[in-house]
């Protein structure tokens, strides 16, 4: 009774919080990014309990438990990253999301018990976890940089892009996410080598190799920016590209597994 009630208040503060960003890029009023962003920190907070609580502050990695843990470290990064840059807006994206997969974790997925790993599978697979959450913040604002991109072109300037950070921020904060992920995708992957022991037999052939090409698309990618000034919708695509494989690599095998064969990864 107490999970289903904090997880009724997570996803009424996540979405709240996204209403509260989003008002003024409509109506053109002043932002209220203190309130819609201390509206976030509580469901933040209240989600990361449930996830303590739920899982008794082990990993569960089944289909739907994952999706919502990736979804509260997605919200938790846009708060930190806040605090240094103005980027409220990718909550108006990652807040309502953040409750959706809590919701659907909460109430409709099954009831399932987290799987039992040693330490060193923990290791990697919170590496990737963390992974997956900030070049998912840098999939958001990939969005938001095409959004200020086509607006330039088009030279529409609406409330929404009027409230977004200046293009340059956006870009310069796009690719630090982007190299930061990159190097936990590195581990990532250094970690499964050294750790994962049967590929086959554990089902994990497709996603690794998703997962390698996604890392040669995020690397071809810094280096276009590092050797060529690589930026804008150029950067824009293989992000999202990137993101995509990324995506594939980490809950398409899975929802393959757990929801049609039914098989544990």
């Amino acid at each position: 009774m107490i999970v289903t009630a904090l997880s009724l208040v997570a996803v009424v503060l996540y979405l709240s919080a996204a209403g509260v960003l989003a008002r003024p890029l409509a109506t053109g009023g002043q932002p209220l990014t203190r309130w819609g962003m201390s509206l976030a920190t509580f469901a933040a907070l209240a989600h990361g309990a449930l996830l303590l609580s739920a899982h008794r502050g082990t990993l569960d990695l089944h289909f739907f438990a994952a999706l919502s843990l990736v979804a509260w470290i997605a919200s938790a990064l846009t708060l930190v990253v806040n605090l240094s840059r103005p980027v409220a807006g990718l909550g108006i994206l990652v807040f309502p999301l953040s409750a959706v997969l809590l919701a659907v974790d909460s109430f409709l997925a099954p009831h399932t018990a987290p799987q039992s790993m040693t330490w060193q599978i923990e290791l990697h697979v919170t590496i990737a976890v963390f992974a997956f959450g900030i070049l998912s913040i840098a999939a958001a604002l990939a969005i938001l940089l095409a959004i200020q991109e086509r607006a330039l072109r088009r030279s529409r300037f609406g409330h929404w892009v009027r409230a977004l950070p200046p293009l340059t921020l956006t870009e310069v904060l796009l690719f630090r996410l982007i190299a930061a992920g990159f190097v936990l995708l590195t581990l990532t992957l250094v970690t499964g080598a050294l750790f994962v022991g049967d590929l086959f037999g554990q089902h994990l052939v497709h996603k690794t190799v998703l997962s390698i090409i996604a890392w040669v698309v995020f690397g071809v990618l810094l280096w276009g920016r590092w050797r060529h000034g690589w930026r804008g919708i150029r950067a824009v695509y293989l992000t999202l590209v990137g993101m995509g494989i990324l995506l594939l690599a980490f809950f398409g095998t899975k929802a393959v597994l757990e929801l049609i064969l039914h098989r544990t990864p």
